[in-house]
């Protein structure tokens, strides 16, 4: 999984991502890949995914034993360095709205 996020991180130029490191930003899932299963459909795209018992974003805990924090520290990255980084906007309200959150 390193070798994955390493080099989707050099290949946008994420200079402070990609590897769990002191003063790097990382998202962890814990899971457990015999349990772990996607429920969410076409039809119900908010549904959760089963099986993923906790996940840190940013280091804050965002789901906890299975269950969400509220906690929202994510941002989507566009393609750029950390000096020049730029965010996209949060999901829409609507969306949000639509998935409970």
């Amino acid at each position: 999984m390193t070798h994955l996020a390493t080099h989707a991180a050099r290949r946008f130029r994420l200079t402070d991502r990609g590897l769990i490191r002191t003063g790097y930003v990382a998202d962890i899932a814990v899971f457990d890949p015999a349990t772990v299963i996607d429920r969410s459909t076409y039809a119900g795209g908010c549904a959760l995914a089963e099986g993923v018992g906790h996940v840190i974003v940013n280091g804050t805990i965002v789901l906890e034993n299975g269950d969400p924090t509220g906690a929202t520290p994510g941002r989507a990255l566009q393609r750029g360095d950390v000096g020049s980084m730029r965010v996209r906007p949060p999901a829409s309200r609507s969306h949000r709205a639509a998935c409970g959150a």
